[in-house]
């Protein structure tokens, strides 16, 4: 066989396994709103039915394995590093430590320039979109503007693309390329398994290195889509919404400062409210993006270079959007479930406790040299180019009240950390109890 026929073989194959497990996966929940973006091809084109695979696998042996593989450091360069390293199964698949971003690399030394976002919750964003049209409040005549995707800036929109970023990054477990990654699952001792499992009849998957990779991508993204890990909705706010506990009268009162849009105004942006009983519970994110003016964290390194500035939407890492200006600066606005678990806040990991992650949208236009140490009481962004300046958000809470107060004083401030604690995890109601403000 040719290498170009070759190439071309295992491009099908490699296409086939996607679209096979794409299939295998719908029998998880909300699966086709997870891979918004990703139609199958018609019914009866060649690689639809690619009978030579025989039966499918299961979405149980595709989870397990995907665990498995996520646990495992054996795919990282240093051998040190696997993806629960960096997303602790134990914090909400978010960081373990306090560290502002985690190291990695071949010697475990390197270091990037943003935060570890949890993966709970991450599993169903929309695909990227510049123009996000709000169909059910405005019947699409309102154009949210950049929306969707993972990570940080949305370079990507789907769970597969999705799990190949950390595998490749220099920056975390540092394979030279995908050949490297498979010839690491060669060496594990579930390398058998998975070529049972994953094999054609009569083939071996590892003969086909793409294929594999393909593969290694299908189980991680199908264990990130199981429910009792990755979206529980389990957390005291949960069990408030099914009548099964009592928010105390500080949660209530954060809870009416989070959705008040003349307060806190935080549900603007992270929605805390289902459209009806019968969808899920919020996930509190809109999946959109918004410039806040967060410090500059002269933690990392690369803010050594001052002339380095972590753009977002328009750059560094993604690069499809810098001829727009208007985009830079903004960031995905994260989830805030498990928020109470994390130690580091925003993109840079800059703000240190969730304390300070409220009361800076509360007092960043009131009090600014609180978090601009050398803004001399002005306004002085210092992690984005003056230019840029006009994209920070000023709505509320940001902008002060008439007398220049902030919109949330310290108390208040409380009462909505208050109210974050309820959005963690693992809540476990002591007594049958009702929704009410009682506090006791």
């Amino acid at each position: 066989m040719s290498p170009g026929a070759s190439r071309s073989r295992r491009a099908l194959n490699a296409g086939a396994i996607a679209l096979v497990a794409l299939a295998s996966l719908f029998a998880v929940a909300h699966l086709a709103q997870a891979c918004s973006g990703n139609a199958p091809e018609p019914t009866g084109t060649e690689t639809h039915f690619p009978l030579m695979y025989g039966d499918r696998p299961t979405v149980a042996q595709l989870s397990d394995l995907g665990r498995r593989i996520f646990m495992d450091p054996a795919y990282s360069a240093s051998g040190r590093q696997s993806c629960a390293s960096c997303h602790d199964p134990a914090r909400a698949f978010g960081p373990t430590d306090a560290r502002a971003v985690q190291p990695g690399g071949p010697n475990m030394d390197r270091l990037g320039f943003r935060n570890t976002p949890s993966l709970r919750y991450a599993h169903a964003p929309i695909a990227f979109t510049q123009h996000f049209l709000e169909s059910e409040v405005t019947l699409g005549q309102d154009d949210e503007g950049p929306t969707g995707g993972r990570t940080w800036d949305g370079r990507v929109s789907t769970a597969h693309d999705q799990a190949l970023m950390p595998l490749m990054d220099a920056n975390e477990m540092a394979n030279a390329d995908g050949a490297a990654v498979v010839q690491r699952l060669r060496t594990t001792s579930y390398a058998d398994e998975f070529r049972q499992v994953l094999s054609a009849p009569g083939e071996n998957v590892f003969d086909d290195p793409d294929s594999t990779l393909v593969w290694v991508t299908v189980a991680l993204e199908t264990y990130e889509q199981t429910a009792p890990d990755f979206h529980p909705f389990d957390s005291k706010f949960d069990a408030w919404l099914n009548d099964k506990a009592t928010l105390s009268a500080a949660e209530m009162r954060g809870m009416a400062l989070f959705n008040d849009m003349k307060k806190g105004n935080c549900a603007s942006c992270h929605p805390s409210t289902r459209k009806a009983s019968t969808n899920r519970p919020p996930i509190f994110t809109d999946f959109g993006f918004v410039a806040l003016g967060v410090p500059r964290n002269p933690e990392l390194p690369a803010n050594r270079d001052p002339a380095f500035f972590d753009l977002g939407l328009c750059g560094p890492l993604r690069t499809d959007l810098a001829s727009h200006p208007e985009y830079c600066g903004m960031f995905r606005t994260p989830s805030l479930r498990n928020v109470a678990l994390r130690k580091r806040f925003f993109h840079n990991g800059a703000i240190r406790s969730l304390r300070d992650a409220v009361a800076f949208y509360a007092t960043r236009d009131t009090t600014p040299a609180r978090w601009y140490p050398h803004s001399d009481g002005q306004a002085g962004y210092d992690d984005l180019p003056p230019k840029y300046w006009p994209n920070v958000s000023h709505e509320v809470p940001f902008a002060p009240l008439p007398d220049g107060r902030p919109r949330l004083n310290d108390k208040e401030i409380d009462d909505i950390v208050a109210f974050l604690g309820t959005l963690t995890d693992g809540y476990k109601p002591r007594v049958a109890a009702t929704r009410t403000a009682s506090g006791k």
